[in-house]
């Protein structure tokens, strides 16, 4: 648990966090030459992102199970996992983002309209699970168990969607990478 007279420090850490996060991968998107490194070798990248995303999903079905079990000490660890797991993709994202232009996806049909529902839907899902990862830590990391698992009811699935959601678009996706 954390220092108790450092709750309110740790808050706005995280809040911050929380909205600079989503902020600095839009900011990406937006000046996508801003930070190119000529030369990088990142095209690996979105296999090993699907990965991460892939195990992050499994250490979040974990954590549930273990909590569901009431086994606490399994549950941290599994969802500590998730977060690690979850931070590593996150500065992979960044470093492939920030150095390759985004593939276009070239399905038609009605692979096309659940391609840009699934990109779409996990794209706002991902901008909100920042936070809600980051809180429902807090919580956790300060002792405030109810609201903890008050958030979490909604974290957990939401974070679990976005985690699939981001292998089936990696899947669906990569025959169109160049």
């Amino acid at each position: 648990m954390l220092p108790t007279g450092d709750y309110a420090r740790y808050k706005i850490i995280l809040g911050t966090l929380g909205v600079v996060v989503p902020l600095l991968v839009a900011v990406l998107f937006s000046f996508p030459n801003l930070f190119r490194i000529p030369g990088a070798q990142v095209k690996f990248l979105p296999a090993v992102n699907a990965g991460l995303n892939s195990l992050t999903a499994v250490a979040l079905l974990t954590g549930f199970y273990f909590i569901k079990q009431k086994n606490v000490l399994a549950h941290r660890a599994a969802m500590g996992t998730a977060f690690g797991l979850g931070a590593l993709f996150l500065l992979s994202y960044v470093a492939y983002h920030s150095q390759v232009d985004s593939t276009k996806f070239g399905g038609v049909g009605a692979a096309r309209y659940v391609y840009f529902f699934l990109l779409l839907t996990h794209i706002s899902l991902a901008v909100v699970t920042v936070g809600l990862v980051l809180f429902t830590l807090y919580f956790a990391l300060t002792g405030q168990y109810t609201k903890h698992k008050a958030i979490a009811k909604w974290t957990f699935p939401v974070w679990l969607y976005v985690s699939v959601t981001g292998v089936v678009v990696y899947f669906m996706i990569s025959p169109y990478y160049t």
